[in-house]
């Protein structure tokens, strides 16, 4: 669905930015609200609800993508390290293998953060519309 898409992208643009949540829920509530019809969201949010892992190692990636990526980075620079001044051609692979686990780590994490955060959202315009005024 290319507009769950587009809205994913909308919500790693808003993390890119440092303010608190509700503020990112703030400004992305009103993108949403511009240019996703009520109906839409509804099918997004559901749509989304599949696509969101629950518990387990996604969940700890989620809230410390950087702490779960950082043995990698050090395996990464210690693998440079060894094969630089040993001259082992193991160190060389194990900083290669280090640093791509660890950015596939991060991406991960901030992907899934991005989909937490436009659920949030999703749901904080469901109850804004619900409400009496």
């Amino acid at each position: 669905m290319e507009q769950l898409e587009r809205l994913i992208k909308m919500a790693e643009d808003e993390l890119v930015e440092y303010s608190t949540d509700a503020r990112k829920i703030e400004k992305l509530r009103r993108k949403i609200g511009l240019s996703v019809a009520v109906g839409q969201q509804r099918q997004v949010k559901e749509a989304l609800l599949t696509l969101l892992p629950s518990g387990g190692i996604n969940k700890i990636i989620e809230d410390q993508r950087q702490a779960v990526a950082l043995p990698f980075w050090g395996i990464s620079g210690l693998g440079l390290l060894l094969g630089v001044s040993l001259n082992q051609p193991i160190g060389f692979l194990a900083a290669v293998g280090g640093t791509a686990a660890a950015i596939k780590i991060q991406k991960l994490g901030w992907q899934l953060q991005a989909k937490r955060l436009l659920l949030q959202t999703l749901e904080d315009i469901e109850v804004r519309t619900n409400q009496p005024k």
